[in-house]
């Protein structure tokens, strides 16, 4: 399993199939829109996203460590994680969420949340021109995929607040509507919730230095 997952080139999957994953249909706090025309609002927020004076490198330590946890050999193999594109995307979009959800319990990390995800777009961005997605429509499946990241933080908030059931998230948004053995589902679950309440305990310089707690094995 460690040489398979250590094949694969890139780190995330162009979404063919959104339908069973939790997905926001509307504006999520961390997008910015204004006036122009999308085109244009794609290309101008490309421009200062990849300014090199750009503030949100600072944040490159903690997506780092967000890209590393999700990535540990435990998730694929003892929760079953699908050992794919799309399931190593889902994977750290689940990671990234939970950080977030701490991040937003502090007011003063507002610029550091939004930073984050600029990151993540960056990457995303980033990863769908390597596998030949042209400029016509790299901004187009950059927000498919933010529209999918923003589903799935609410799903999460929800799930961690009890409004439902982590489990059914996790068979939506990670497994993809496909529910996975009970010990595996038991497994991810179980660690989620573990590494979310290790994340309550650890403070914001250290989380934005991206020192987080260790979930799953490696």
């Amino acid at each position: 399993m460690a040489h398979c997952i250590s094949r694969h080139k890139y780190q995330y999957a162009l979404y063919t199939d959104l339908t069973r994953v939790d997905s926001a249909t509307t504006k999520t706090p961390y997008s910015s829109h204004n006036k122009l025309p999308k085109n244009e609002q794609h290309m101008s927020f490309l421009t200062k996203l990849f300014n090199r004076d750009n503030p949100n490198t600072v944040m490159q330590p903690l997506y780092d460590a967000v890209i590393a946890e999700g990535r540990r050999l435990g998730w694929y193999e003892s929760g079953d994680v699908p050992d794919t594109l799309d399931g190593r995307f889902d994977m750290i979009t689940a990671i990234l969420c939970l950080v977030m959800l701490r991040l937003e319990q502090f007011d003063e990390a507002k610029d550091e949340t939004v930073w984050l995800t600029e990151l993540f777009v960056r990457d995303m961005d980033g990863q769908l021109r390597q596998i030949g997605i042209g400029d016509m429509i790299v901004g187009k499946h950059v927000g498919r995929m933010m529209g999918a990241f923003g589903g799935r933080l609410g799903a999460y908030r929800e799930a961690f607040d009890g409004k439902q059931d982590l489990e059914s998230a996790l068979v939506r948004n990670i497994y993809r509507g496909e529910t996975p053995d009970q010990k595996a589902l038991d497994f991810t679950s179980a660690t989620l919730r573990n590494f979310r309440a290790r994340l309550e305990q650890t403070e914001l310089s250290a989380i934005l230095r991206g020192q987080l707690p260790e979930a799953a094995s490696t």
